[in-house]
């Protein structure tokens, strides 16, 4: 019995654009490139022109509309998180390398499952109308701007040729970590919770992880090949590195050099912020200025 059988891929290392998959003939979103296409350049565009527009506009709150956003959002993700192991379960799916056409009826549930993970993405371009809206341009880097227009095309190309098989378990982890990452920001946006929430950096090194183990896996594919196009196997590890790159950067520029100004403010004696609390002394004597102000 082998271990890893071996089958000759029907297209070795090339993308297979000729003929897509059948089995998404005349789905929404998937039968034009069109709409994919200009939803992007949309997206790019508000990123440019919003901040412009609200620059001397006050911002919104926007804070029960981020609790229901985010909570469907999160369950979403859990309800993709769900059916994408058990298809997997039930397709009996090959974690080093899996075809798009030996699952049966499992392949069809991975592909409905996928679908929605690439609407998903649609969806997700609020996050950054959001940001805008509420002038947190800050958080608009170029990492948010690469990753939120990269996903919404590359998965409409994924669900075209290769809406199953080896696609499902990058979906599977993305899935998961949104259920974290979405029920994060669901609750900041309750004042309240905030100071019960610790997980944020974590959320982080879970994508981290979550990139290098999709790589682990994909590159099985790539030694262990089955009838599944290793054009895709190379790009997606390409991908993977790229975020990795991105990610790693953010996570040096937010949590690294954070934690090292805050040993320096405590070194110089101040205790102005400590570990994201304010001290009450200072803040009191900020809103005691202000409302001097406001008086004058």
């Amino acid at each position: 019995i082998e271990l890893f059988p071996l089958q000759k891929p029907k297209c070795s290392y090339i993308f297979c654009l000729l003929v897509s998959d059948p089995r998404v003939k005349g789905w929404l979103l998937l039968e034009n490139y069109t709409p994919t296409f200009i939803f992007s350049v949309l997206y790019l565009l508000i990123v440019w022109l919003g901040p412009k527009y609200m620059r001397n506009k006050q911002p919104f709150s926007c804070r029960g509309i981020l609790v229901v956003y985010n909570l469907g959002l999160t369950l979403l993700s859990l309800y993709m998180f769900y059916e994408l192991v058990t298809g997997v379960w039930e397709g009996g799916y090959n974690f080093f390398c899996q075809d798009t056409h030996s699952g049966g009826e499992a392949d069809m549930k991975i592909i409905r499952v996928l679908w929605w993970y690439y609407f998903s993405k649609l969806i997700e371009f609020m996050d950054t109308f959001f940001f805008i809206l509420r002038k947190n341009n800050h958080q608009i880097t170029v990492l948010h701007v690469y990753h939120h227009a990269t996903m919404l095309n590359i998965w409409w190309f994924v669900m075209n040729w290769v809406p199953c098989g080896h696609s499902y378990f990058g979906a599977t982890l993305n899935s998961f970590i949104h259920v974290l990452m979405y029920s994060y920001y669901g609750l900041s946006a309750v004042p309240a919770m905030r100071p019960y929430l610790w997980w944020k950096k974590y959320i982080t090194q879970g994508q981290l992880t979550q990139f290098v183990l999709t790589i682990f896996q994909t590159s099985c594919g790539v030694v262990w090949p089955c009838a599944f196009p290793q054009g895709w196997l190379y790009f997606q590890i390409s991908y993977m590195i790229s975020l990795i790159i991105l990610f790693t950067n953010f996570y040096i520029q937010t949590y690294n050099k954070k934690a090292s100004s805050r040993r320096k403010e405590y070194q110089n004696g101040s205790t102005a912020t400590v570990n994201g609390y304010t001290n009450s002394f200072s803040s009191l004597e900020n809103n005691v200025k202000q409302r001097k102000q406001r008086k004058d």
